[in-house]
């Protein structure tokens, strides 16, 4: 592609660099040219149609012998809603029959790279010369009037200077030679088209007699074109190119505004404009990596009888117990400014306090009235009792609401961070069940591994415990890594070439490794000494631990179970020990931590101590606890994260740029 790239090399792999070559100008036969006449006349008669049926019409004409239209479902394609054909269909044809030259054609797609020349420029010398050997003697050569009249120069000066009067004392003014005229301008545009179905780009040839050549070169420019596939006359890397015979649609660009060009870009720049950088050959690749994985997670769980649930984006649990949530509220006004709710709020009380407490000191200095000193003392006790009890409240639900009238909910509500607990009550009803969908955290600091906004497949298993769990993710790991390596060869290969040249035998190699599996405290063990840390109950693992262990100690994903359970939520089930909790993390070189699991509490009476022991708003899981009351049953599961997958799938460094829009600490502009 052009270079909108901020990674890769300005062209794609089947681009080539040299000037292309047209085929215009190689001679035809006649019944050839014929044939191109009679088409050209229907294809100025009449509207355009549908492409089978103008390959029809071509095939019906007079002297011609009836044939099948061109265009098969063997073949190219057109899209089931609208006449042009996918790119795909042409440029990596599944049953290898799709590069037939002679099949007409619409395509639409947007300007990648650009060139203009003429036509003559196209054909050797060489080859000229052979063709004007059978019509003129050797002897006889084709000169233009031009290099006549410039050859007889000196001799027309000097018969001026002997006419003109050599011995007048008037010099004769030698008339300036004529000017030689400039090669003509271009009349043949070679553009390369993408429609993001695939990698590669058709090389599309335009006369200038069709359409003004400077609306189709500027890169972006969106087309769709009407024409005939060839092969290349030279040898190119192109395979075939499409003859253009009519433009159906030209979208221009302004070239001042547009933010892609010929000049690299970076991700950080390319992230500004997140609307246009899917045009870029990576971004591209990412998207369609991406869709290929969510159509493989869907095919995994439903090839193994999970039911896909919808798990609300709202609600008024906060899904770890300890994570920053995005509150949901109407009561702010379109200036960002809180409405007037009639509310008390804990600073207008706190202002109250420090009045009330002045008064009080300045009555006792004045001893003159004892009876509004008790009472202003009486008064600011009570204000203090209600300033405690707004600062418990606060500590309690992380933001001070008072009661505002008018909002749209009747008590506090968050966008999910996690769509576990929900998840459970289906999984308590009909088995085994996932969802995917969007999570959301409040999380302000920045980080190559996590944003505000990022996508998680859940999964709950009832009748299941922790080592099912495990098993279920190993499994469903190894089967994303296997479907991309066998469904998406042509963007792997793509993503290794420009990003990571060990990514696709890294992921070839995930499918046939055995996940080592260890505990908490094996793990801390391994990295003690590295790290100069000590072997102690209770010390967290950190990323950099984390990675060391997948990398440099075993080169392939590892799966840690039994930690503590201060480092787990509230509801992951407790161990017989007393002091680890039955979860697990699924560890993978280059990303980290992709996937958390764990066998739930299905005791209520260790899921209540937990909920104490955390000091948790008890109200908001009362639903939650009445699943352990009615029907209870162990059970369990895991979450994957999504956008982590693809980064990891991809080997780029940054989750911004695998997630379409990404949402992070003061950055949503679209």
């Amino acid at each position: 592609m052009a270079s909108q790239e901020p990674i890769i090399a300005p062209q794609e792999p089947r681009i080539t660099s040299q000037e292309p070559k047209t085929m215009s100008e190689e001679p035809k036969t006649a019944s050839q040219e014929s044939k191109l006449a009679s088409e050209e006349f229907n294809l100025t008669s009449q509207e355009p149609k549908m492409i089978s049926q103008v390959s029809k019409s071509a095939s019906q004409e007079p002297n011609t012998p009836s044939q099948e239209p061109e265009t098969t479902a063997s073949s190219n394609l057109p899209s089931k809603y609208s006449d042009r054909v996918v790119m795909k269909t042409i440029l990596e044809p599944s049953d290898g029959r799709g590069r037939l030259a002679g099949d007409r054609v619409v395509v639409g797609g947007w300007v990648k790279s650009s060139k203009q020349g003429n036509k003559e420029a196209a054909v050797p010398e060489p080859q000229k010369q052979t063709t004007e050997a059978s019509n003129v003697s050797p002897r006889h050569k084709d000169v233009s009037c031009v290099e006549i009249f410039q050859t007889r120069i000196p001799i027309f000066r000097s018969i001026a200077k002997i006419f003109g009067g050599g011995g007048s004392s008037h010099p004769v003014r030698e008339k300036l030679e004529p000017a030689i005229p400039g090669p003509p301008p271009p009349s043949v545009a070679y553009l390369l088209v993408s429609d993001g179905s695939c990698v590669a780009s058709l090389k599309v040839v335009v006369d200038a007699s069709i359409a003004p050549l400077s609306q189709l070169l500027p890169i972006g420019t969106c087309l769709l074109v009407e024409g005939v596939l060839e092969k290349p006359s030279m040898q190119e890397l192109h395979s075939i190119e499409l003859k253009a015979e009519r433009i159906l649609h030209i979208g221009t660009v302004g070239q001042d505004q547009y933010p892609l060009s010929k000049k690299r870009l970076p991700f950080e720049t390319l992230r500004e404009c997140s609307h246009f950088r899917p045009r870029t050959t990576t971004v591209a690749s990412v998207t369609r990596i991406r869709s290929a994985l969510t159509f493989a997670t869907h095919t995994f769980f439903h090839d193994k009888g999970f039911l896909d649930v919808h798990v609300p984006i709202i609600t008024t649990t906060d899904g770890e117990g300890v994570s920053e949530k995005f509150q949901v509220t109407t009561v702010f006004g379109k200036d960002g400014r809180q409405k007037d709710s009639g509310g008390v709020t804990l600073e207008v009380i706190k202002d109250a306090v420090i009045q009330k407490s002045n008064l009080v000191e300045e009555l006792k200095r004045s001893e003159s009235n004892r009876e509004a000193l008790d009472s202003a003392i009486m008064d600011l006790r009570k204000t203090n009792q209600l300033a405690s009890q707004l600062e418990a409240k606060e500590k309690r639900t992380n933001q001070l609401r008072t009661f505002f009238y008018g909002d749209f909910f009747s008590q506090q509500t968050y966008l999910s961070v996690s769509g576990l607990l929900h998840l459970e009550s289906y999984a308590c009803a009909l088995g085994n069940v996932f969802s995917i969908g969007p999570r959301f955290r409040a999380d302000r600091k920045e980080s190559a591994e996590r944003v505000a906004e990022m996508w998680m497949v859940e999964v709950q298993m009832a009748f299941s415990q922790l080592e099912d769990a495990m098993n279920c993710a190993d499994e469903y790991f190894k089967f994303l890594c296997k479907w991309v390596v066998e469904k998406c060869s042509e963007d792997m290969n793509f993503m290794s070439k420009r990003v990571d040249k060990s990514r696709s035998s890294r992921l070839a190699s995930m499918v046939s490794s055995s996940i080592e599996k260890i505990s908490y405290m094996e793990a801390l063990e391994k990295v003690a000494d590295i790290f100069g840390i000590k072997q102690e109950w209770g010390i967290a693992l950190t990323p950099e631990h984390l990675s060391y262990l997948a990398e440099a100690v075993y080169n392939n994903p590892v799966i840690i179970y039994n930690y503590p359970k201060e480092h787990k939520p509230f509801y992951v089930r407790l161990n017989d020990d007393g002091k680890t909790a039955a979860a697990f993390d699924l560890v993978v070189p280059k990303t980290g931590t992709i996937i958390s699991g764990s066998q739930s509490e299905e005791r209520i009476e260790m899921l209540d101590a937990r909920i104490e022991e955390l000091h948790l708003p008890r109200e908001q899981y009362d639903w939650y606890l009445d699943l352990r009351k009615h029907g209870t049953v162990e059970h369990s599961g895991f979450s994957l994260g999504f956008d982590l997958m693809v980064l990891f799938t991809t080997g780029l460094p940054d989750v911004r740029d695998v997630i379409p829009f990404p949402r992070s600490y003061l950055k949503a502009n679209n």
